[in-house]
This record gives structure tokens, C-alpha cells and sequence, in this order.
């Protein structure tokens, strides 16, 4: 239970904040609906602020937010003033609107609000996420920022971001997602995704599946985008000492991410490929002390997150098949031997069946809980599937509930991992900090 006008990260907040966030998270009964031009029409009542600064724009299924915080870590540390927009928040929605790696002031969500609700479409309700989106802008441009960098919410084409002229736009990876509004086929996702690429600016991808690779392809040859692939144009290899070394237009070794995983050698090969870009092909002064810095000082909350030892908590977002695949292995590979409970609640739209069968038997417990959105499965439907796969499953129906209960009842030696979803990993790190 979050007490009125408090975050649950104990955060006090203003009555105009919670009032305009109340009325944003009301929109959701609109869903979610594709389309730029409400977007276009509410960004030029405001002077389309999206044009007052140079944007680096982000689309992918897994891994946007990491090179988002990467790219946005490095372009300060060489000297510019950068604004990052990502989703979903964690605990607060400010997290979404950072201006040089913090995230905007409560005084400055209710300003942007009200001159997004002042400017909003007659032609129909803005989503939440058109809602944030031109909040962003607006925030970033009465910053003053050099540089924003933008993730997509969802796929890329039509998606509310896609109003940007970006100086480079970047695809993560594609893999099976939102199918109900991004087609049945890899190749569909590819091509919404894909819609990101513009004329003539330079396009980075970690995409491997051909199918991928050759809409990618395409969609950049027809555009005359310059395009760097992961294993092409740049490659990155691991060193015995646990850094890395960069392969394209200039050999770097020796760098280090300060993100936990295996899966984030490659976006960290994806961010230096960004940067390499920016210098190539738009005179970007990026040196080699500002990637090296700062992808070492690159954090990214709730993603293989370890928030507290004696016990060890790890909390990772981990909500579809690769991120699944990429959470069990590091679990099996640095928690070997330990007793791991599995804290897990999912969404309806999620692989959770697949989730269950990659996770469960690395556990000596599992504890169904369910976060506080109205797209949660039902424990009780959960249970016996993760029967399958897990000896000791129970129900502890509350975030916060189940993660204090299975605090209080571990030995010091042991490790607790909260995934499956986004949402329940923000309840969950809200009630830690």
C-alpha cells in the first residue's frame, strides 16, 4: 500500500504530482494505439521541441535501455548535455526523463504535463505513452539538452518516437514480441523495427537471424543508410580478464561495461559502434577516454541488479525468451552451488510457460507473486506449471510481501532472484530502498 502522495521508493511527492500522474496512468483505458499523427499535431502546438536538439534513436526486443544508459553515459562523459528517454520506469515516472543520467525533478514532470494537456490533439485522447513521449521533448528542450536518446516503446514504424530526425538510429536485436501489434512473423517485427532507419543516417544492429538481417539490409540500401552489423563491420571478443576488445574502424582493447552479463558484451560492442558512427559520419568528437569511462560507469537498474548481499538479491527484468535464456545462464554460472529462490510474476502477454521451464530447475524454491497491474497472471494459474519444473512452490500474492517473507526466512548464503517482469521487479526494489 503506497500512502497518498508517496512513491513507493518513500519518495514524498508533491499534490500536482501525483494529480498529473493520476490523470496520465487514466489514459491507459485508451491502450495502445500506433499512429504519428496525433503526436505530430501535439508536438507542433509546442514548437516542436523534438527539433531543438540532436536525438540518437533506439529500437530492439532486448537490451535498448543498456545501450540507451551506455550511449547516454559516454556523450556526457565527452562533455554535452544529454537527455534519455526509456520505459518503463522502475519505482518513479521520472526515471523515464533523465537529463544527464538524473532523472527530472517533480517540478519539471508537472510542467511538461500541463503544456502537453494544453497542446493535446482534437481529434483524440493521447495514449500514456504519446503522453510521456512529448513530455520528454518538452523537458529536454527547455533543459537545453546537445543530445537526447530515445528508445522506442513499441516496435519503431509507427511508434511515437518515430517523429524524430535522428543522427543515428540503432537495432538492438529482434525477437518475438507484441505479435498482436507487430505481426506473426520474425520478418513483420524486423520491418516494424526497421522503421526507424531514415535517409541516409547510419544504422547500427546486433541482429543475427537472416531472415532479420536481410530486412534490416534491405530497408537501410533503400534508404542509402550506412550499416554496421555485430560480426561485420565490428566485432567484440572477451578477454581472460573479464574486459573486452573492440573491433572496428579502430581496434579498442581493454574496455570494461559496468553492466553484469554476458548477453551485455554485445551491447556494449553495439554502444562503441554507435559512437564510432557519430565520429564517421557526423563529426562527433567522442575520444577513446569517453567510451572507455564511460561504459565502465554505465548502470541500468533491474536488469541482473544486485541490491543487497547476506542474502544476495539480484533483481533482472527478464520478461521474454531471450532475456530468460540470458538470466538462467548467469544464474548457473555464478550461483552454482547455491540455494536460489525464484521470486516470479508475469504478464499475460509473456512466454511465462517458457520462462518457468528455463528457470525452474535451477531452483530450490519458487514463490508466484503477482505486481499490481491489471495484466497479471493469476498465481493459482501459475502454480502448476511451475509444479513441473520446482519440488517447493508457493503462493505469496503481494510483490513487497514475498519478497520480505523470503528475506526474513534465508540464510545468509543464499540467493534470491525477483524476474519475470518489469513491474514486479519496480514493487519489488521499491520496497528495498
Amino acid at each position: 500500500m503506497v500512502l497518498p502522495g508517496l512513491s513507493s521508493s518513500g519518495m514524498a511527492h508533491s499534490k500536482a504530482y501525483d494529480a498529473c500522474l493520476n490523470r496520465m496512468y487514466g489514459l491507459h483505458r485508451f491502450g495502445i494505439l500506433l499512429g504519428l499523427d496525433t503526436s505530430e499535431a501535439v508536438l507542433a502546438q509546442l514548437h516542436h521541441p523534438h527539433r531543438c536538439f540532436r536525438t540518437i534513436h533506439i529500437a530492439g526486443t532486448n537490451g535498448k535501455g543498456s545501450v540507451a544508459a551506455a550511449v547516454s553515459t559516454i556523450l556526457v562523459q565527452a562533455g554535452f548535455r544529454v537527455g534519455r528517454y526509456t520505459s518503463p520506469h522502475l519505482v518513479d515516472f521520472n526515471e523515464r526523463i533523465c537529463i544527464d543520467n538524473v532523472p527530472v525533478p517533480d517540478a519539471a514532470v508537472v510542467d511538461a504535463y500541463w503544456a502537453v494537456h494544453t497542446a493535446r490533439s482534437a481529434t483524440r485522447e493521447l495514449t500514456f505513452f504519446e503522453y510521456a513521449t512529448a513530455m520528454a521533448f518538452y523537458c529536454f528542450a527547455q533543459a537545453g539538452v546537445d543530445w537526447a536518446v530515445i528508445e522506442t516503446g513499441m516496435g519503431g514504424r509507427l511508434d511515437a518516437t518515430n517523429i524524430v530526425e535522428p543522427e543515428a538510429t540503432v537495432i538492438t536485436n529482434v525477437s518475438m514480441e507484441h505479435q498482436a501489434y507487430l505481426g506473426r512473423r520474425l520478418a513483420d517485427i524486423a520491418g516494424e523495427k526497421a522503421g526507424i532507419i531514415k535517409k541516409g543516417t547510419p544504422v547500427v544492429t546486433a541482429a543475427r537471424q537472416p531472415a532479420v538481417r536481410h530486412v534490416i539490409e534491405t530497408t537501410a540500401r533503400q534508404h542509402r543508410a550506412p550499416l554496421w552489423r555485430l560480426g561485420k563491420e565490428f566485432r567484440v571478443r572477451r578477454s581472460a580478464d573479464g574486459g573486452f576488445t573492440y573491433s572496428g574502424q579502430l581496434r579498442r582493447p581493454g574496455l570494461r561495461t559496468g553492466l553484469v552479463g554476458d548477453h551485455q558484451l554485445e551491447n556494449a560492442a553495439v554502444t562503441v559502434a554507435v559512437c564510432e558512427a557519430l565520429t564517421a559520419y557526423r563529426q562527433v568528437p567522442i575520444d577513446a577516454e569517453a567510451i572507455r569511462k564511460g561504459l565502465a560507469d554505465t548502470r541500468w537498474p533491474g536488469r541482473l541488479e544486485i541490491i543487497r548481499e547476506q542474502p544476495t538479491v539480484i533483481l533482472d527484468g527478464a520478461h521474454n525468451q531471450a532475456a530468460v535464456t540470458w538470466l538462467a545462464a548467469h544464474l548457473r554460472r555464478r550461483y552454482a552451488g547455491r540455494a536460489i529462490t525464484l521470486i516470479i510474476g508475469v504478464l499475460d502477454d509473456k512466454p511465462w510457460r517458457d520462462m518457468l521451464r528455463r528457470l525452474g530447475p535451477l531452483c530450490r524454491r519458487m514463490v508466484i507473486t503477482r505486481a499490481a497491474i491489471d495484466r497479471s497472471v493469476p498465481p493459482e494459474i501459475i502454480r502448476p506449471e511451475a509444479g513441473r519444473w520446482c519440488n517447493d512452490v508457493v503462493i505469496i500474492p503481494g510483490v513487497a510481501d514475498a519478497v520480505a517473507q523470503v528475506i526474513g526466512e534465508a540464510d545468509d548464503d543464499e540467493v534470491i532472484c525477483v524476474a519475470g517482469s518489469l513491474y514486479v521487479v519496480g514493487e519489488a526494489k521499491g520496497s528495498l530502498t
